[in-house]
């Protein structure tokens, strides 16, 4: 990890503060519980334990692995369905394959992201493909889910493949960090992810003892979430390590280091960075399905079992078993 890397001396800079600028402070740092997903693959629950305030306009996210699959090992999940909001999949290492009701899908691999817009109702399925659950090996990744305004509740579904070729690439003022940005905008640099709700999604490499400060939108909310290694966040410096999640306050700049040591396996400190524009407004969650009420969950319900979010595609894809 990870699998998009750059010599960041011959990359944009990012500014450095402006004499007017603040910085975010930290209102809290959450611990993720470990669990399972699916047919049983290993996840932290990132947002356990933070308010839905705190998260809008995000609802959920997983990070899968990091594992090491033995042959026969990998799991992924089965055909469901979503309404109401999109997930986006963005695998650190291995591979995981994607398959959907509106004719979407493909290979999501070391550094890809898939973007899926649940919109007004579709199915999918994510699993290991065949020859990696005959050999094993690496699994690493992340699952968010980012929800939809009222308005685009139910919007077509839409599918888009991001390779991890395509991201935008930033260093650090001190070219101690490569930030990848995803989707929105870091310094003025916009990544290729297109989104319905207003969102900044990035993945940083920090070097240790190195320390990445970025300016960030003051309408959006600001989470730091680590994926490996430990640092530190916010102006006083708060530790944190693999697995914590950082929510900032209000400002202009969010501010994350690394520790000067870090473990032989796991050489930088790696985060992402999330931050989108509140939608602040009512949500109803059922499982896999996202509304603004109660009736709306009930009519999810009843539209998927009345097959209107599409059928599962006579070549569709199965999780694979070793036999």
């Amino acid at each position: 990890m990870p699998a998009i890397t750059a010599d960041t001396l011959t990359l944009s800079r990012i500014a450095e503060p402006a004499p007017a600028d603040t910085e975010r402070p930290v209102r809290t740092i959450t611990t993720g519980p470990r669990g399972y997903e699916g047919e049983g693959f290993p996840v932290v629950r990132a947002f356990a334990g933070v308010s839905a305030a705190a998260l809008d306009p995000f609802i959920h996210m997983d990070q899968m692995g990091e594992v090491e699959y033995l042959p026969g090992e990998p799991r992924g999940t089965d055909w469901h369905p979503h309404r109401g909001f999109e997930t986006v999949t963005y695998m650190l290492d291995g591979r995981f394959a994607h398959q959907d009701s509106h004719g979407g899908g493909g290979l999501i691999t070391d550094g890809a992201t898939q973007w899926m817009t649940a919109g007004s109702g579709i199915l999918h399925i994510e699993t290991p493909p065949a020859e990696l659950v005959e050999s094993g090996g690496t699994f690493h990744g992340i699952q968010l889910w980012v929800n939809l305004p009222k308005k685009d509740k139910f919007a077509a579904p839409k599918y888009q493949a991001i390779e991890g070729g395509e991201v935008r690439l930033l260093s650090s003022a001190d070219g101690g960090a490569l930030v990848r940005v995803i989707a929105g905008e870091v310094d003025g640099h916009t990544g290729p992810g297109a989104t319905h709700t207003p969102i900044t999604l990035a993945h940083a490499t920090i070097e240790p003892g190195a320390q990445l400060n970025v300016p960030w939108n003051r309408d959006f909310n600001a989470l730091v979430y680590v994926l490996s290694g430990r640092g530190a966040v916010g102006p006083v410096a708060r530790p944190i390590e693999q697995g914590q999640l950082a929510v900032f306050g209000p400002g202009d700049r969010i501010t994350v280091g690394a520790d000067a040591g870090q473990d032989a396996h796991r050489p930088a400190l790696e985060v992402l960075l999330l931050g989108g524009k509140p939608l602040r407004e009512p949500v109803f969650q059922y499982g896999p399905f996202v509304m603004n009420s109660k009736s709306e969950i009930l009519q999810a319900m009843e539209d998927f079992n009345a097959g209107r979010f599409g059928s599962v595609p006579p070549d569709a894809l199965r999780p694979h078993h070793v036999s």
